[in-house]
């Protein structure tokens, strides 16, 4: 698992923080973004392994973000675990047309984030 390259995007610094630092110390490569925008053109730079995004954000969704995402050949195919607010469910039919990977609701602890990007990158990591 190490060497792979996750990409963080929230627009609350303290969750990139603890998210980014838990990711390190596993030996994951971190890249951050504050927003959507910015997390969309990052993904397309750097091509990481897999991305954690918040639903919620300003200048551009965690949403709109994977939408861009799915539109491009390049970057259609990186998994995502979605952040969300309680209360902010997203619907079945958006998780399965976006292909989101996992969704975990806040407050998530970091080992549970953790457990779930390695459960993903090894489903994903050919056999």
């Amino acid at each position: 698992m190490a060497d792979k390259k996750i990409l963080v995007v929230d627009d609350e610094v303290h969750i990139v923080q603890v998210v980014a630092i838990k990711l390190r110390n596993n030996g994951f490569e971190v890249i951050t973004a504050e927003n959507g925008a910015e997390g969309l053109d990052l993904a397309i730079q750097e091509r990481p392994d897999l991305i954690v995004s918040d639903y919620q954000m300003p200048v551009m969704s965690g949403l709109e973000m994977i939408e861009n995402l799915r539109a491009k050949p390049e970057t259609r195919d990186i998994p995502v675990v979605m952040l969300t607010a309680r209360g902010f469910a997203i619907e079945d039919d958006t998780i399965q047309r976006l292909r989101v990977t996992a969704c975990l609701s806040k407050p998530f602890s970091p080992r549970e984030l953790l457990l779930s990007i390695e459960s993903v990158l090894h489903q994903n990591s050919p056999a």
